[in-house]
């Protein structure tokens, strides 16, 4: 089959306003992992900094965001494997977001319960992961929505569960147009929600996150359940409901 065309005057041309709150999961790990080597605060602030120095350079653009927004826009090293819309390699960074925590959880369990099916002989942890939620606000001129016409003519290609020739060749010309957001379905989500993927830290309308949750997920032979104490919510999904990827055949057998 063969990939879509889409220049970028043709994108320029389909560009419009994209506003509202995105959210995203990172494991909760990411605020005390260095707390275990230190002994007081003032030793781990300094070990954080150390560390800091050692990451690769954040773009300018990301100047005075907080560092859960500006990490994926790190340049310098090498984006092991590709993603939707990244290539692997000393590529640009994109930042993933989801419009609603419900298919940024769906997003996220499909990608361990992808780690176990390929990691043959590995038993799901017994106990539930700790991750922290969060929701960034974004508002930008320049986006494109591949949910809508006439960018949802080519829906077989964006949302192929597997390859990501076609929506990675699209970012690049998106870039080339200077288009800041591709608003995009979730393959994942068993409902279908929308995700998002920022070309750009600039669609950022506020330098820190505007909510997080923390949420406890615990993976099971057959269901997942997902739990926020605050505010109270319970969501579940079935390994069923990511069927769609036969990558996963291991975890349905």
């Amino acid at each position: 089959m063969s990939l879509p065309i889409w220049t970028p005057a043709a994108l320029s041309s389909e560009s419009r306003p994209l506003a509202g709150s995105f959210w995203r999961l990172v494991e909760a790990q990411h605020q005390v992992s260095t707390m275990k080597l230190v002994e007081t605060v003032e030793e781990q602030a300094l070990l954080e900094s150390l560390l800091e120095e050692t990451k690769p350079v954040l773009p300018p653009e990301c100047r005075g965001l907080d560092y859960l927004l500006a990490t994926p826009f790190r340049y310098g090293a090498v984006y092991p494997h590709g993603s939707r819309f990244r290539r692997a390699g000393r590529t640009l960074g994109v930042y993933y977001a989801a419009r609603s925590v419900t298919t940024a959880l769906a997003e996220m369990v499909f990608y361990r319960l992808l780690f176990y099916a390929e990691s043959p002989g590995l038993p799901f942890p017994a106990n539930p992961a700790e991750y922290t939620a969060f929701s960034a606000e974004v508002a930008t001129s320049s986006a494109i929505d591949l949910t809508e016409p006439p960018l949802s003519a080519d829906a077989q290609h964006w949302t192929d569960p597997r390859s990501y020739d076609a929506c990675q060749a699209l970012a690049e010309r998106a870039r080339e147009a200077e288009i800041e957001a591709i608003l995009y379905r979730s393959v994942r989500d068993p409902a279908g929600g929308d995700n998002l993927a920022l070309l750009s830290a600039r669609a950022f309308s506020r330098p820190a996150p505007l909510e997080r949750q923390t949420w406890r997920v615990h993976l099971q032979r057959r269901t997942i359940q997902a739990l926020c104490a605050f505010p109270r919510m319970q969501i579940g999904f079935s390994i069923a409901d990511f069927a769609g990827d036969d990558r996963l055949k291991p975890q349905l057998d």
